[in-house]
């Protein structure tokens, strides 16, 4: 079974996964670097193409990396907010919520998040807000997780909570 990583942009899927992977002797995909090998850059093409166009390569990606070897896979903030894409998620694998205060993920979003398409160009008051308004709509997708995992922590520290939590299902 696949694990995978939700939460909102900037929660440290990626840098969880590439640490978390090795530990389950799993190997690491990134959801968002699996579309740019498809797509490019994914902000241009999410401005030149629209976010419709962005979400179907993004649910095309995710099925081809369910479909293939088990693997920890880092996901896009909004992946599991997509059409049914959370129910495909649980039925391929272990979902698990990086969750991360709003007060300790709006420093790593103004230091991080300015290439992602629903932020780019916000800055202050406009981006805590426009993080605020996507926060509150994803907040009841990912609390449907089967593994909600606090990630405001250092990297190794989370990856040992959900190595710890998942650590039955994925014996070494």
């Amino acid at each position: 079974m696949h694990i995978l990583l939700i939460g909102f942009m900037c929660c440290g899927k990626s840098s969880v996964g590439r640490e978390l992977a090795p530990v389950l002797g799993m190997p690491f995909r990134d959801l968002d670097r699996a579309i740019e090998e498809r797509v490019g850059p994914i902000l241009p093409f999410f401005q030149s193409e629209g976010e419709e166009a962005f979400r179907s390569v993004e649910r095309e990606v995710l099925e081809g990396l369910l479909d293939g070897p088990d693997a920890v896979i880092a996901t896009g903030g909004g992946t599991p907010c997509e059409r049914d894409n959370l129910d495909i998620m649980l039925a391929k694998g272990t979902v698990v919520w990086l969750d991360v205060p709003l007060d300790d993920l709006m420093p790593r979003i103004e230091r991080a998040g300015g290439d992602r398409p629903l932020l780019h160009g916000l800055e202050g008051n406009a981006l805590r807000a426009r993080v605020c308004e996507l926060l509150e709509s994803r907040l009841p997708i990912y609390g449907k997780a089967e593994w909600i995992v606090q990630a405001n922590a250092a990297v190794g520290v989370v990856a040992d909570r959900i190595h710890a939590a998942v650590k039955g299902l994925h014996p070494r």
